[in-house]
């Protein structure tokens, strides 16, 4: 463990990037090569032939041999490197929904173990949008806007994002190194960072209308045998003071929100991605926060923007502090593989619930 005089320096890591720094390189981007491809494409049309129940199905069941060298590399880049990265080189074009499903979903299942998104049971989930409400709205999903989002963390340990159809204006990715958020408020304001390591209360109900609780709390920050994590979302810390029976926060933890978000603006430190079709992003999320532009789809509602998304429990044994980031509801995820709407399979959880999120 840190003294608490390490605690409050700088950190150097391999996850402390700035954006100038990762638009200056291309490690991040893997280029799938042709036979990757043919494998994925092979793999993922027997998957989408066999049509497992995804609450019990195995990656050794679809191995990736071809791709194994690329799985690591990625798996490396998460735990121990930048912390992200973005695949490119799936013909999506060319497949339908499902088979790109497939494909993602195999992906999904060598890396960690897909969990439950809803009070559904759906494994995979669809960030299309299938209303017009605005994040102003309190019953507003994020994943059903178009509206720009703020910087959060998920809730799982791995995040992938791919690509189906694009937006025909924004709807553009952002990511920002937790490390570097850290850094900054050491550089800036060093009388602030203990607060980062204490609990902070957070908005449940706006990010799940089905969660257990209106609000959950984690520190922002967990820093274990050298290795750093973060967890933050300034929007629904904020928001989660609008119920009574969370704690009052101090001016203080008013303060460090408020450089936060002068931190996520900061030209130069977030990196921002457009994603093509067929690119999947997979990004862990103890290393660095993520948001969105808000976005204008086609005219078409076949042509409207459209990614799935995959989280995912990797365990691979990660130091954190208790109770870090937000907990998962077990009861509820039990529930949810018995729900009399569920959807076990990806020949039904490639498309999206279009009445859900309105």
């Amino acid at each position: 463990m840190q003294s608490d005089a390490d605690l409050y320096e700088k950190i150097d890591a391999p996850a402390a990037w700035t954006g100038d720094e990762i638009n200056a390189s291309t490690d991040w981007l893997y280029t799938l090569s042709p036979q990757e491809v043919d494998e994925l494409e092979t793999v993922g049309a027997r998957f989408l032939a066999d049509d497992p129940d995804l609450r019990t199905v195995e990656a050794a069941a679809y191995p990736i041999t071809v791709g194994r060298g690329g799985l690591l590399q990625w798996a490396r880049d998460m735990d121990d490197g930048r912390g992200f990265l973005l695949v490119r080189g799936l013909r999506s074009e060319l497949y339908s929904d499902a088979l790109s499903a497939s494909i993602f979903y195999v992906l999904g299942l060598h890396l960690g173990r897909p969990m439950v998104q809803n009070q559904f049971g759906d494994r995979l989930d669809h960030v299309v949008a299938t209303s017009n409400k605005t994040m102003d709205d309190p019953s507003a999903l994020p994943s059903r806007t178009r509206d720009r989002l703020n910087f959060h963390s998920d809730s799982s340990d791995v995040v992938g994002l791919m690509c189906l159809r694009g937006a025909r204006t924004g709807g553009a990715s952002i990511l920002i190194s937790g490390v570097t958020i850290y850094n900054e408020v050491v550089r800036r304001r060093p009388d602030l960072v203990h607060l980062m390591y204490e609990v902070w209360h957070y908005d449940w109900y706006r990010q799940d209308h089905d969660a257990p609780a209106r609000f959950y709390s984690s520190p922002m920050v967990s820093y274990v045998d050298g290795v750093f994590s973060i967890y933050a979302g300034s929007n629904v810390i904020r928001s989660a003071q609008d119920y009574p029976e969370v704690p009052r926060m101090t001016p203080q933890q008013y303060e460090l929100l408020d450089l936060l978000d002068q931190i996520f603006l900061e030209p130069g430190l977030p990196v921002t991605m457009d994603f093509r079709p067929g690119d999947i992003q997979w990004l862990l999320n103890y290393a660095a926060l993520h948001s969105r532009t808000s976005y204008l789809d086609f005219p078409q509602p076949e042509r409207k923007r459209h990614l799935l998304r995959l989280w995912l429990q990797r365990d691979v044994g990660r130091p954190l502090t208790p109770d870090f980031g937000k907990p998962f509801a077990s009861d509820k995820a039990a529930l949810a593989d018995q729900a009399e709407e569920g959807r076990y399979r990806i020949s039904e959880l490639c498309y999206p619930r279009h009445e859900w999120g309105l």
